[in-house]
C-alpha cells in the first residue's frame, strides 16, 4: 500500500514536471513576441518605418499573427510608399477582425490611391447580402459561434429533461429546437467560409506597373496593364506564373513575383 502511494505520488510530480516544462516555453515565446511587438511600435512612433517592418514581419515569420499586428505593418508600409504591401496588412488584419473600423477606415483610404478603378459585374442584391453576412464575422468568430449555439442547446435539453415544470418544459423545448436551428446556421456558414478561405485566393498586386499576359509566357502577347493595390481573385498557378480575374471579368497571367497572396 505504502508503495502504491509513493507510486501516485512520484507520477503527480513527474506530472507536474512535464506542464512546467511545457508552460515555460509558451511563457518565453509570449513575452520575446510581446517584446518584439513593442519595439516595433517604438521604431514606428519614432520615424523608423524601415526597423519597424523589419521587427514585424520577423514576428510573422515566428508564426505569430494579430489584427493590430498586421494593422500596424500596413500603416508602416503606407507610410514608406509600399502601396500595394500595406493593403496586402490590411486585408489580412480584417481577416481576423471585419468589424475594426480602424483597419476598414485605413483600407478605404488605401484604396482611393489605387489607379485602377474596375468597376465590378452587377450582382443580384440577394448575392451582396449573403457576402455582407459572410464577412460579418471571422471564420473563429463564425466557429465561436457556434460553439456557443450548441451549448446553449445543451443547457436547453437540460432544462427540458431535468424540470418538473411543464411550462419550462415547454420554453426549453421550442428554445431548444430553435438553438439546434441556429447551430446548424452558424455550422453551415463556418463550412463555407473555411472552404472558400482554403479554396479561393485573392492577392494584392505589389510592383508599381505589371503587364498581363495573356498567356504564362514572357513571349504572349499583352493582355492588359495593371497596378500597385490592385485586389484581385488567383485561379490558377503554373511554374512562376499565377493566372488571375479582376473584378470585371478580365482574365490574364502574370508572375509571382509580382502579387501578394493575402
Amino acid at each position: 500500500m505504502l508503495n502504491t502511494i509513493k507510486a501516485v505520488r512520484k507520477l503527480k510530480h513527474f506530472f507536474f514536471v512535464c506542464l512546467f516544462l511545457l508552460y515555460i516555453p509558451q511563457n518565453i515565446f509570449a513575452a520575446d513576441v510581446e517584446n518584439k511587438l513593442q519595439k516595433g511600435n517604438e521604431y514606428y512612433q519614432s520615424g523608423k518605418f524601415f526597423e519597424a517592418i523589419e521587427t514585424y514581419e520577423e514576428i510573422i515569420n515566428e508564426g505569430y499573427e494579430g489584427t493590430s499586428l498586421y494593422y500596424n505593418l500596413g500603416n508602416a508600409y503606407y507610410r514608406i510608399g509600399k502601396l500595394g504591401k500595406a493593403i496586402v496588412n490590411y486585408e489580412r488584419a480584417l481577416n481576423l477582425s471585419p468589424r475594426d473600423e480602424d483597419v476598414r477606415h485605413n483600407l478605404v483610404l488605401a484604396n482611393t490611391q489605387i489607379k485602377d478603378k474596375i468597376e465590378a459585374m452587377p450582382n443580384f442584391f440577394i448575392f451582396d447580402w449573403w457576402e455582407s453576412l459572410l464577412a460579418f464575422f471571422s471564420l473563429n468568430g463564425w466557429a465561436y459561434i457556434s460553439y456557443i449555439m450548441w451549448l446553449l442547446f445543451l443547457i436547453a435539453a437540460g432544462f427540458y429533461f431535468y424540470t418538473s415544470n411543464p411550462l419550462l418544459q415547454k420554453k426549453s423545448f421550442y428554445g431548444g429546437m430553435v438553438l439546434m436551428m441556429l447551430f446548424f446556421f452558424s455550422v453551415s456558414i463556418t463550412a463555407i467560409k473555411l472552404k472558400r478561405e482554403t479554396n479561393i485566393k485573392r492577392g494584392v498586386v505589389i510592383e508599381s506597373i505589371v503587364n498581363v499576359k495573356m498567356a504564362p509566357d514572357e513571349k504572349s502577347s499583352d493582355a492588359f496593364l495593371i497596378h500597385e493595390g490592385l485586389k484581385v481573385k488567383v485561379e490558377d498557378s503554373l511554374d512562376k506564373w499565377l493566372k488571375i480575374r479582376l473584378e470585371d471579368g478580365k482574365v490574364g497571367w502574370l508572375q509571382d513575383n509580382t502579387l501578394e497572396i493575402i
